[in-house]
């Protein structure tokens, strides 16, 4: 935040077009991305690999309104109504905010100049919320330690978030044409 004549602004010195430029590249980066690793996982359900389910993300997200963070098992929890799609929107959501932190990380500048390694580095980065956070929080412990095939989950996690980095410099990249 910068002072100019007497007034805050939370701009950093850019206009507003300049902002709203900014903030809708990160929208339309984060979601690209998230799309890149929806596809990913189709092609893995494809495969016949057990993947994600967002209607239980969707349930730990509607829990949370209700003031409960840590379950024993999600799955096992009370289902919400519109589990699914507030699921869906919140993996989004993620995507967005993740783009957003990667702007703030590597600079604006990359937004309208990306480079892959900023981008998949970033991807690699993040799957530190799943594995100590998200899943601790849905009752399959720290990296997924309280489930069946712990190290393989962790793999499956690690490549997943890999492919939304790829993913990243994909949107960003294909930014640059529009």
């Amino acid at each position: 935040m910068f002072l100019t004549n007497g007034q805050v602004n939370i701009l950093g010195g850019k206009s507003m077009s300049e902002f709203v430029e900014v903030a809708a590249r990160i929208v339309v980066i984060g979601v690209g991305a998230t799309a890149v690793m929806d596809l990913w996982l189709v092609a893995l359900k494809l495969l016949k690999v057990p993947t994600l389910n967002f209607a239980l993300l969707g349930r730990w997200v509607g829990h949370l309104f209700h003031g409960k963070c840590f379950h024993e098992g999600i799955a096992k929890a009370q289902p919400i109504k519109h589990e699914r799609v507030i699921g869906w929107l919140a993996h989004y959501a993620i995507g967005i905010c993740f783009a957003g932190l990667l702007a703030a990380v590597a600079g604006v500048t990359w937004i309208f100049e990306p480079t892959f390694i900023p981008a998949l580095s970033m991807g690699v980065v993040t799957v530190i919320a799943p594995l100590f956070f998200m899943q601790p929080a849905m009752g399959s412990g720290i990296a997924s330690s309280k489930t069946a095939a712990p190290v393989r989950n962790c793999i499956k996690s690690i490549v997943n978030h890999a492919v939304f980095g790829g993913g990243l410099y994909v949107a960003a990249i294909a930014l640059q044409w529009i």
